[in-house]
């Protein structure tokens, strides 16, 4: 029988090698397909007689990058239209049935009387690990970037093939709630270390072991089948287990707030299935992923942190007009803390960077930086010695502009401020190569008002990174009203090259980014001046989904950079435009207290010195409030919703203005670049899945009491009306990759 996505070859020993190879795609991943020719693979191989055993690899550099997260939501489309077509029950034993498909096939394996080997030649993650897990033995090829793993909590699912009963069966709880839970990929040493690969071997030696393990008499039989065998953490009801479980709850509490639905799945499906033989456990955990499967957060995280981002990572806002185009040489003139980061990320992708200062020891100092990054990732283990010499060879420092000459993309870091910017213009643009784009990294100067002092603004645009630069995924394009699809494209493919998320975006103050953060800020700051206690600030943020409270964001970004943003705003739009009582407060703590963040160790936190103890908040802090309000008496519901409504009603309303033109970079973006609450499915889809008519309910309630800030826009009172959401109206474009 032939199959589409696998090769059966068996040898004289009466070994089947299956080698995984879908045409047509990078990588493997677990579908209908796969999934239904797998099942016949291992039926067929268990009823020959003349099979002693199977070994499945890969014909790609990767073994498997999972399921196929499309399909997933395309079942979870299908049981919308099955419930309002049969109702409840009929709905939920479908989605039941589908879901546990692989879960099936996989226990097949196990018990398909042959022997199964796992010959991992790369990267396994989610099904693909879990199809290692179900196979008698697991052999490995050496290989540094091979990685194993079980992500799916981050897109608000979890293993749902037998991962949450596999792996607590094979490592201690303490290490399968590690892995269930956080869901990062482990190297091939600490899988060795943890038994959850048997062997690794030479690359050339890997199919040969396999098979002789497998005619050396492997047992086809799984540990957990077998009599007798026990748990390598205890019985849950033993004194080891109830050490771990209380205590795992707890921290599970204390780390997502209950937020995440997936992750309260996989602490009861460990709980629940290490209590039962493991098919009925198995039962349990396609209960709970049928569950998830159906809940908000799983479709709001698969569609932003994996469909959409996966998209706009493949370039589906590139003009598809414009060429491929390669940034061979980069300038970035301003070697401070975020030029020197942006020059280490772009060496380190292997492009050759040259940092511009005012003088040569402000330039050196950038470069500086890029040792010292790649210095603390070394001692970390995350980079090898030889990689520092590589990347600082690509790096050069330098007061000269006359360097800018060969570069393709220059981008320009240097102070927030007009008149410096333009000085810096002014000297580079005379040295500029015919095609080179020049950008700009401001992070709240309108690209068009910039653009004005630039001779060709066809070839100007703003790439906005954020901070820091090395850690932060996203990176926002900015294009002004005379930004060609040129300098789109190359910024495109430059911060593809980077290995970056991009969004596009139009130009506006604060662009869409800052516009939503800062109102996140600002309510913070609101609250303070309210008589909020600053604790129960910051607490009700991060219970809201928040990663970090306002007041410590306000501290990273800088309360100094803070007003020098409303003054800048405040001249530029008149007094009205900014918040007095907010810039009196930060008058006071940045000129009169000296408190700039964490820059200076001293904001709305104290900050220990380096490596001794833990930030603080300010103890005068409460001096400077008007009023004090008595904790009791306060909705943390309502303090938790204003902090997502302030937001997305900004995100709202860039949507009206323009500056957002599709609705995928919102909620991508959120996430990414500020961290908004990643189970909502960021700022649009928090509004869409709430439903618009109730949102819009919620904003006039909270306008009533806190004012205008929470105004929906019209745009949004529309979508109401109509009982339209945002991707209703405005569904992404699918265009093809760059």
């Amino acid at each position: 029988m032939a199959f589409k996505n696998f090769k059966i070859e068996t040898d004289a020993d009466g070994i089947a090698l299956v080698t995984w190879d879908t045409p047509g795609r990078s990588m493997n991943v677990l579908d209908e397909t796969s999934i239904n020719e797998l099942e016949a693979i291992v039926k067929q191989t268990s009823a020959d007689t003349a099979v002693k055993g199977v070994v499945i690899t890969s014909g790609k550099e990767a073994l498997c990058a999972g399921a196929d997260l499309s399909m997933l939501e395309g079942m979870a489309r299908t049981y919308a239209e099955t419930l309002k077509a049969k109702g409840e029950e009929a709905a939920n034993q479908m989605l039941f049935d589908q879901s546990r498909r692989f879960s099936l096939v996989f226990r097949g394996i196990e018990t398909s009387g042959k022997p199964w080997v796992a010959a991992i030649n790369g990267l396994a993650l989610g099904g693909g690990f879990e199809l290692t897990l179900a196979c008698h033995y697991r052999v490995a090829a050496e290989n540094p970037k091979t990685r194993l793993g079980l992500p799916e909590v981050k897109v608000g699912l979890f293993p749902g093939a037998g991962g949450t009963q596999r792996v607590p069966r094979i490592v201690s709880p303490q290490d399968a709630m590690q892995l269930l839970l956080k869901g990062e990929a482990i190297n091939l040493d600490l899988a060795k270390a943890l038994k959850l690969v048997d062997a690794v071997v030479p690359a050339a030696d890997m199919i040969k072991v396999a098979k002789d393990w497998i005619k050396a008499g492997g047992k086809a039989v799984a540990p957990w089948d077998e009599k007798g065998f026990k748990l390598p953490g205890g019985p849950v009801f033993s004194k080891a287990g109830m050490m771990m479980f209380p205590a795992g709850n707890a921290i599970f509490r204390r780390e997502t707030y209950d937020n995440y639905p997936a992750a309260r799945a996989i602490m009861s499906c460990v709980y629940e299935g290490l209590q039962l033989p493991i098919d009925a456990a198995l039962r349990v955990e396609s209960r709970y992923f049928t569950k998830i499967l159906r809940s908000n957060e799983a479709a709001a995280m698969i569609r932003s942190l994996f469909l959409s981002m996966q998209e706009l990572n493949k370039g589906a806002r590139r003009p598809p007009n414009v060429p491929p185009t390669k940034v061979k040489k980069l300038a970035v003139i301003g070697a401070g803390f975020m030029g020197a980061s942006v020059g280490y990320v772009s060496a380190r992708a292997g492009i050759d960077v040259v940092l511009i200062d005012r003088d040569q020891e402000s330039a050196d100092k950038g470069k500086g930086h890029a040792a010292s990054v790649i210095d603390d990732l070394i001692k970390k283990g995350r980079a090898k010695p030889g990689d520092r010499e590589t990347i600082l060879s690509r790096i050069s420092a330098t007061a000269d502009y006359n360097a800018l000459k060969d570069c393709d993309l220059i981008i320009e870091a240097v102070f927030e401020d007009r008149k410096i910017k333009a000085e810096t213009y002014a000297k580079a643009q005379p040295l500029l190569k015919d095609n080179a784009i020049f950008a700009s990294n401001t992070s709240t100067l309108p690209i068009n008002s910039l653009a004005e002092e630039f001779r060709d603004q066809g070839k100007f645009i703003g790439i906005h990174f954020f901070s820091p630069v090395e850690k932060m995924m996203l990176v926002e394009i900015i294009v002004g009203k005379n930004t060609g699809d040129v300098a789109l494209a190359t910024a495109l493919d430059y911060v593809r090259t980077i290995g970056k998320t991009p969004i596009v975006v139009n130009d506006s103050r604060g662009f869409f980014a800052n516009r939503c953060v800062m109102r996140y800020i600002n309510e913070g700051t609101e609250m303070l001046l309210e008589g909020v206690p600053p604790a129960m600030i910051e607490n009700t943020a991060k219970m809201a989904g928040m990663p970090v409270g306002p007041l410590s964001l306000s501290d990273e970004v800088g309360l100094d950079l803070g007003l020098r943003i409303m003054k800048a705003t405040e001249a530029d739009l008149g007094p009205n435009a900014i918040d007095q009582a907010q810039k009196k407060l930060m008058v006071e703590m940045v000129e009169k207290q000296i408190r700039f963040g964490r820059k200076n160790a001293k904001g709305f936190y104290d900050y220990p010195e380096k490596g001794k103890g833990q930030k603080s908040l300010w103890p005068e802090l409460g001096a400077l409030q008007p009023k004090h309000l008595d904790p009791d008496t306060l909705d943390v519901e309502e303090l938790k919703q204003r902090f997502l409504v302030v937001q997305a009603v900004e995100a709202a309303r860039t949507v009206e203005d323009h500056v957002i033109t599709d609705v995928r970079e919102a909620d991508v973006g959120s996430i990414l670049g500020f961290g908004f609450a990643p189970f909502t499915g960021g700022t649009l889809s928090y509004i869409d899945f709430m439903g618009t008519k109730k949102f819009v309910e919620l904003c006039h309630k909270l306008e009533a009491k806190y004012g205008s800030r929470f105004t929906p826009p019209k745009l949004l009172l529309d979508l109401a009306a109509k009982g339209e959401t945002f991707y209703g109206r405005f569904p992404p474009k699918k265009q093809a990759a760059a």
